[in-house]
C-alpha cells in the first residue's frame, strides 16, 4: 500500500471538488467522495491497495461531514506515522464565483448555522483556513472552466510520478447513414453524399464500403482525395488540442444516406490514418452497414 499515492481533495464548498475527483478517475485512480474521515484508515486495510491496475487513490473530504475539520489533523499525522504521506488539495475560488455557482445548480450549503449563503461561505472558509494553510497544494479555481481544472490536475499527477501514463482519449471513429439520424455522441460529423454513390451502381449496390470494389471506388474518386488531403491534417491538427483541453472521448462520425458505402469506406480512411500516427484507444463502428439489408 506505501507504493500506492494517497489524495485528499478538500476545500470550499462550490470550488470544483467533483471536477478534480473526475480527473483522478480519468487518470487511473480508485475515488471516493465524501468519504468520513475516521474511515480513512480502515479503507486503506482493504485488498484493494494490491490491484496493480490502480494508480492511487484520491478521497474528497469537506464539511459535509461534520467532523471534518475536528478530526483532520490527528488523521493526517496517523497516516503520515504509517508512510502513507497523503497529499492534500485544497480548492477554493472567490466568494463572487462561489455565489454563481450556487446560483446555477441550485444546491444547498453545507453550512446552513448562518443566515444567508454569503455568509454561510464566509463561515466555511474561516473554519476551513488551517486546513488551507497546512494543504501541500492550493488551488484558486475563480477563474477556471472544468477544462482548465481537470488539466490542473492533470499535470499535479504527472509532477508527483512522471511514470504515470498520459491520459489519452478514447476515440471512436463512426461511420452511420443520415436517413437513420446523426448519431448523439457526435462531436464531428462529415457529410460523404458528395461522393458519387455507389448504391446506384449495380455491380456495387449489394456490396459495402468494406469490399475492395467499393473502397476504389470511393476513395479513388479526386473529389474523395482532395477531401482527405484537407481533413485528415485537420483531424491531425484538432486531436492534441481536445486532449489538451481535457476531453475523455472524442467521436467522428461519417456519414452518407444509408451508412453502407461512402460513410464506411471513408470511415476505414480516417481510422486507419489515426492508427497509423499511434493514436491510443480508438474504435471503429459501422452502425448501419447492414440496415438497408435487414429493412429490405
Amino acid at each position: 500500500m506505501r507504493k500506492q499515492r494517497l489524495y485528499i481533495i478538500t476545500g470550499i464548498s462550490g470550488s470544483g471538488k467533483s471536477t478534480a475527483i473526475a480527473a483522478f478517475e480519468d487518470a487511473g485512480f480508485y475515488c471516493v467522495d465524501n468519504l468520513p474521515i475516521a474511515l480513512l484508515q480502515k479503507f486503506l486495510e482493504l485488498p484493494l491497495k494490491d490491484d496493480p491496475k490502480i494508480k492511487g487513490f484520491a478521497f474528497v473530504m469537506d464539511m459535509r461531514e461534520k467532523q471534518f475539520t475536528s478530526q483532520y489533523f490527528v488523521s493526517i499525522e496517523e497516516l503520515n506515522e504509517q508512510g502513507f504521506n497523503p497529499i492534500t488539495l485544497f480548492l477554493d475560488a472567490d466568494d463572487d464565483t462561489l455565489i454563481k455557482r450556487f446560483s446555477q445548480t441550485r444546491r444547498h450549503h453545507p453550512i446552513s448555522n448562518a443566515a444567508g449563503l454569503i455568509d454561510n461561505i464566509a463561515s466555511e472558509k474561516k473554519e476551513m483556513h488551517a486546513i488551507k494553510e497546512s494543504a501541500t497544494a492550493i488551488l484558486d479555481t475563480s477563474s477556471d472552466t472544468p477544462h482548465q481544472l481537470k488539466a490542473k490536475i492533470f499535470s499535479i499527477i504527472a509532477e508527483k510520478k512522471s511514470t504515470l501514463p498520459a491520459i489519452s482519449m478514447k476515440t471512436h471513429v463512426l461511420s452511420f447513414g443520415f436517413k437513420y439520424g446523426i448519431p448523439r455522441d457526435a462531436d464531428l460529423v462529415i457529410d460523404m453524399r458528395f461522393i458519387t454513390n455507389p448504391y446506384f451502381i449495380p455491380e456495387l449496390k449489394n456490396l459495402d464500403g468494406e469490399s475492395n470494389d467499393v473502397k476504389q471506388f470511393v476513395l479513388g474518386r479526386p473529389e474523395t482525395q482532395l477531401f482527405l488531403d484537407h481533413y485528415l491534417p485537420l483531424i491531425d491538427l484538432l486531436y492534441p488540442l481536445y486532449q489538451k483541453e481535457g476531453k475523455a472521448y472524442l467521436t467522428i462520425a461519417v456519414g452518407c444516406t444509408g451508412g453502407r458505402h461512402r460513410s464506411v469506406a471513408t470511415a476505414r480512411k480516417i481510422f486507419e490514418h489515426l492508427n497509423a500516427n499511434g493514436t491510443k484507444k480508438i474504435a471503429l463502428t459501422h452502425r448501419d452497414i447492414t440496415r438497408d439489408l435487414k429493412e429490405k
